[in-house]
């Protein structure tokens, strides 16, 4: 049995494979291309999942998007808008009937490359393919499902409960009802790039206080506990553009926007000030954890379950996901941790094979290792290649007392081991790994090769046996898609990279999940005060994390990184 999966097809393309056994691989297109964006049929993801065999013996493509009921949903939308905004309604209906037909092509194109007309292809809504993602992957048996994110297939949300191999849809969320929608505006208003650098804005809210959490709540919902509905007040009347705040918005927070004729509002006047711009985050973020809370609590006293499974983009955000943990009141929460579009891949797939066809769940989900791994020759040849020095170790052990040489000497080793992640952190395979006792080890991570504000954390690795004596945290931690709770004993030795509330970015290490970055943490306890170490993704600022030997090759050399340990070899500057 093989299933081919496909992410939707309009951003952070993927493609995932499962068989009897469950996902034998799964990975991003825009790490294969090098792009930061990936759109269409991603035709390289597809040749590494399907490997040699190829097309030949597929039993189904999965894909996750249902392009009419996307577009329909569109129209209804805009029909609604019709009176109030002509221009711009009829501007976005043609956009949305260009947009399927790319889609509708994109479907004759996989016939073509299926090269067989008895391979079917199943569509299946956007937002059952993220919940059936964090469903299928946990080891709940009944759970309530609840998915966020800015817009898919006309719906910026869904909540749906999971029985055994079924989902049942209780409530979806239209477009433009969405708090990712609002996080994304934000996001643009307070000077980042929308729909890419959101993952700034959750971290700078950290520095910030929720002052303006009351008005995006009014803005979202209307009562505690109902389903996001906007507020048109807070909006211009095309619901539409770069920012798509009203006047009113603009004098809530005490700024002046610049207005067109027909007052419509367009921009700021000047640059938001800096408290503004980290309370405005603050706000937005604490707003989107108050909403997921409630609507998580509401359906768990409805339904009477103990499981939560959560999905989509806005769930990639640890402090979302920490506070829904703490709050919901749920005895589990289960969250996917590849939560945005390309997790919709896995989701597909699994969609098809346990409620279309009924198969059997597989064993949950346990590491997120599903890319592509390099032989010791591969790495070799590539070495060659670009007429490096290396050093080849005879050992495990030999590369583990090397790299405890350069983490105790203070040096940034790339730790480059086993299959690529899928998804969008680094687990400990394509990891940048630093001492934190190291002197300026934030510094030169942040001067040297990630060039990224200072706001930003860094990731803490823990062994899994130890990680009680330091922290308090969900078994989410293991994916670093929630935050851990230093406890005193951590609190020393981390002071320079903890977050307010003394939280921490906390990443778990399993010796079964990991035994690479296991045995190199057990050693590294042996020496440190503490068998931890910090853990930054490898990637060159503004490019996906490296996935092949040769990207790993250029990151070293086009970076301050002091080290690279890839398959049994090494570099050192």
């Amino acid at each position: 049995m093989r299933i081919l999966g496909l992410s939707g097809l309009s951003h952070n393309t993927a493609a995932a494979l499962l068989t009897e056994k469950g996902i034998a691989a799964a990975f991003e297109e825009s790490k294969l291309t090098r792009a930061r964006k990936a759109a269409g049929i991603p035709r390289e993801a597809i040749q590494y999942v399907l490997g040699p065999d190829g097309w030949n013996g597929l039993n189904g493509v999965a894909v996750a998007y249902r392009p009419v009921r996307a577009w329909s949903r569109h129209l209804w939308l805009r029909a609604r808008r019709l009176p109030v905004a002509p221009l711009s309604s009829v501007y976005y209906q043609l956009r949305a009937l260009g947009n399927v037909g790319r889609e509708l092509n994109n479907d004759r194109i996989l016939r073509i490359l299926c090269g067989s007309a008895a391979t079917p292809i199943y569509h299946v809504e956007h937002h059952l393919s993220h919940a059936a993602s964090a469903f299928y992957a946990s080891p709940a048996e009944r759970a309530l499902i609840l998915t966020l994110d800015e817009l898919g297939d006309g719906w910026a949300g869904a909540v749906v409960l999971g029985e055994g191999t079924r989902m049942r849809m209780l409530d979806a969320i239209p477009f433009p009802h969405s708090p990712g929608w609002i996080f994304s505006q934000i996001t643009d208003l307070i000077g980042f790039q929308a729909h890419q650098d959101e993952h700034k804005t959750q971290w700078l809210g950290l520095e910030g206080d929720p002052v303006f959490e009351k008005l995006f709540l009014e803005m979202l919902r209307p009562r505690p506990g109902d389903l996001p509905r906007l507020s048109s007040r807070y909006f211009n009347r095309n619901l539409a553009g770069k920012l798509a705040f009203s006047p009113l918005f603009y004098r809530e927070i005490g700024v002046d926007p610049v207005t067109m004729k027909g007052a419509v509002s367009t921009a700021p006047s000047q640059p938001l000030a800096e408290p503004l711009r980290r309370q405005l985050a603050a706000s937005v973020q604490q707003a989107c954890a108050t909403i997921a809370t409630e609507i998580a609590e509401r359906y768990r006293k409805q339904f009477g379950v103990e499981d939560l499974c959560l999905a989509g983009g806005v769930f990639l955000n640890p402090v979302v996901v920490s506070q829904v943990e703490q709050n919901a009141g749920f005895a589990r929460v289960h969250v996917q941790p590849a939560a945005g579009n390309e997790g919709t891949a896995l989701g597909a797939a699994w969609y098809v094979r346990h409620h279309l066809q009924n198969g059997p769940r597989n064993p949950p989900a346990d590491h997120v290792y599903l890319g592509p791994a390099y032989s010791n020759q591969d790495i070799k040849a590539i070495l060659d290649n670009c007429k490096v020095r290396y050093h080849f170790y005879n050992s495990d052990i030999d590369k583990i007392e090397d790299t405890l040489r350069l983490l105790t000497a203070g040096k940034i080793v790339a730790w480059y081991q086993g299959p690529a992640e899928f998804g969008p952190r680094a687990l400990g395979n394509r990891s940048l790994l630093a001492s934190p006792w190291a002197d300026y080890v934030k510094e030169n991570l942040n001067d040297y090769v990630k060039h990224r504000e200072s706001f930003r954390p860094f990731g803490i690795s823990v062994l899994a046996e130890r990680a009680a004596e330091f922290f308090d945290a969900s078994p989410s931690a293991r994916f670093m898609t929630t935050l851990g709770v230093a406890k005193p004993a951590a609190r020393e030795l981390l002071k320079g990279f903890l977050l307010p509330g003394d939280r921490v970015r906390l990443h778990v290490v399993e010796k079964e999940a990991n035994p690479a970055l296991w045995q190199l943490l057990e050693h590294f306890g042996r020496q440190a005060p503490a068998p931890m170490l910090v853990n930054a993704s490898f990637n060159l600022f503004g490019e996906p994390l490296v996935a092949s030997p040769r990207d790993a090759i250029r990151s070293y050399f086009c970076s301050g990184i002091d080290a690279l340990i890839i398959g049994s070899f090494s570099l050192v500057k």
